[in-house]
């Protein structure tokens, strides 16, 4: 296949998945600042969306070897690309690229993929947790204290949230160990392990281990001797279940597409919205810095967020050429509010 993209400064931002759960929250907050194009597997459904903030939508299938032509400021994938697809045209192109959705070894590949491509322009891989808002306000608490010698980050997921088929792909990962730093060297960790009660924005939690990729980053871009990244759910039956399915190995003799509707629905069960609370506990020398992220809106929201923040990034001035993670945001504060004045509060304590 060969997909052919252009990229002109004046072109729309092409969001691909961008009638999604997650896209289309992305493409209500870019619609103010930039012309938009949106892709996916079948346009007729981003028609109203198109229709209401005046943006073209149009067919990319990235399993259909059909050839995509178009021009774009810049790319934004809220899709899984498990073929490289996308970042392959964007790259190619030299157009400034934003990628959301990728768990750690895909987004691992990617940056590699990326560097022998040899870029010409901004390549943000944004795959940490809720599009990489965890990795800036981390980032944040370190750059405060001066260094964090380690992360501790609990999410609380809302079973009642909505939530797009790609935003629970994790839960196949659970079935395989992942590596991290601990106290500086690796380590090789069993996701839903580690399990501990958390206060989560005054909600008590019961979370466990999971691999994301801020887990990878954080040690690489600001020197954390440790990060460790834990989820529980609204629910504790939740919890429960998914402690107790991990108990008896169902993630290891339950892979395959036989038992993907069985794992999914451990977690996949949409409801109407909920709000999305992360606790994040950086620790250093002179103690500890904590803060708490809430989004009423949910969990697509927040995530549509940091691809905003990622795009803002990638088509500064001054950004810089190649791969980059979200906390190479080179202006903190200025993240931080604009997070704050998209109604998510991002309280310390």
């Amino acid at each position: 296949m060969t997909d052919h993209l252009q990229r002109s400064p004046t072109g729309p931002i092409l969001i691909v998945g961008g009638y999604g759960t997650v896209g289309s929250e992305l493409a209500r907050l870019c619609a103010p600042s930039w012309p938009l194009l949106l892709a996916g597997r079948n346009p007729s459904k981003g028609q109203t969306l198109a229709s209401e903030l005046g943006a073209t939508v149009r067919r990319w299938d990235l399993n259909d070897p059909e050839p995509f032509s178009a021009t774009a400021r810049a790319i934004v994938s809220t899709v899984n690309d498990p073929e490289d697809r996308v970042l392959r045209a964007a790259v190619s192109a030299g157009i400034p690229y934003v990628d959301l959705t990728r768990w750690t070894s895909r987004m691992l590949r990617a940056a590699t993929l990326a560097n022998l491509l040899q870029p010409t322009a901004p390549v943000l891989l944004s795959s940490g947790w809720m599009g990489g808002i965890v990795n800036i306000v981390a980032a944040s608490l370190s750059q405060e204290m001066g260094g964090a010698q380690s992360v501790e980050i609990a999410i609380r997921y809302d079973v009642n949230d909505r939530a797009g088929v790609d935003s629970v792909d994790f839960i196949d990962r659970l079935g395989q160990d992942y590596e991290v730093r601990r106290d500086g060297t690796l380590a090789t960790v069993s996701p839903l392990s580690d399990a501990k009660w958390v206060d989560i924005g005054g909600h008590r939690t019961k979370v466990a281990r999971l691999d994301a990729p801020e887990q990878l980053t954080l040690p690489l871009t600001l020197g954390v001797e440790s990060v460790a990244t834990r989820i529980g759910f609204s629910s504790n039956a939740s919890t429960s279940a998914l402690l107790a399915a991990k108990a008896l190995g169902f993630f290891r003799w339950g892979r395959g597409e036989r038992w993907t509707g069985l794992r999914r629905s451990l977690l996949y069960s949409p409801g109407q919205g909920g709000s999305a609370i992360i606790r994040i506990d950086a620790h250093g020398a002179e103690g500890t810095r904590s803060a708490v992220i809430t989004d009423p809106a949910g969990q697509a929201h927040l995530t549509a967020l940091g691809g905003y923040l990622g795009l803002q990034q990638v088509l500064a001035t001054e950004a810089a050429v190649g791969v980059m993670f979200p906390e190479s945001q080179p202006n903190m504060a200025a993240a931080l509010a604009e997070i704050q004045s998209n109604k998510v509060m991002v309280e310390t304590l």
